[in-house]
């Protein structure tokens, strides 16, 4: 699989404030799941999500989410359908 078009990259204030508590770690945990989320490596997402992910990158006409535990929190990456935004924002704030 080709790396997936990200679009513009945005956090909530929530990942921002939260980010600069500890930016040493969480900014570089962040950075990492990105690339993880452009590569197709859905971190910790279930089967069926990771079908869903794996479809939805061939066709680029769908969502796509990815779940990573940064710095002990659950952190999801959400690339847009048409990869004009992808976004990282807690589960809370979904």
């Amino acid at each position: 699989m080709k790396n997936i078009e990200l679009g513009q990259v945005v956090a909530t204030a929530g990942i921002d404030s939260w980010a600069k508590d500890n930016p040493e770690t969480r900014i570089v945990g962040i950075a990492r799941s990105l690339q993880r989320h452009a590569a197709g490596d859905w971190g910790d997402v279930c089967d069926e999500d990771k079908k869903l992910n794996d479809d939805a990158a061939a066709s680029g006409e769908a969502r796509l989410l990815s779940a990573y535990t940064v710095d002990g929190e659950k952190v999801w990456v959400i690339t847009e359908w048409d990869r004009s935004v992808t976004t990282v924002l807690f589960p809370s704030e979904y």
